[in-house]
């Protein structure tokens, strides 16, 4: 069962991940055989090693700088529903919406995130 500061924990580490860049940072986030989709754009990446691959190849979104607020919307059995605003400098403002699943040990097995510019 998946607590709330669980979920708190997780998403703490995965801005610190993306803060970071650094893939010791991203791995400890995902399961082996984690995916991750994002709409609308097309982005599929299976396994923990395209997830790093993915997100370090989005590096240059974070150039000038960028914040990120988020609340935890509810939680489903192993299923966490967050909704969140990202505000990059040189992008503009995303509203986000993720559902994550975790497995036993908290890593993430599947996230999804419909990603819209405001």
């Amino acid at each position: 069962m998946v607590t709330k500061q669980r979920v708190e924990a997780w998403v703490e580490d995965y801005v610190r991940a993306w803060r970071t860049g650094a893939a010791k940072d991203i791995t400890a986030l995902f399961t082996a055989d984690a995916e991750y989709h994002e709409r609308p754009y097309t982005t599929d990446w299976i396994g923990r090693e395209e997830i790093v691959e993915g997100w370090l190849g989005r590096e240059p979104w974070q150039q000038g700088g960028w914040t990120f607020e988020w609340s935890l919307l509810m939680i489903n059995g192993d299923t966490a529903a967050v909704q969140g605003t990202g505000v990059y400098k040189e992008l503009g403002t995303f509203s986000n919406l993720w559902t994550v699943t975790f497995d036993q040990r908290g890593k993430c097995t599947v996230f999804r995130m419909w990603n819209n510019e405001v």
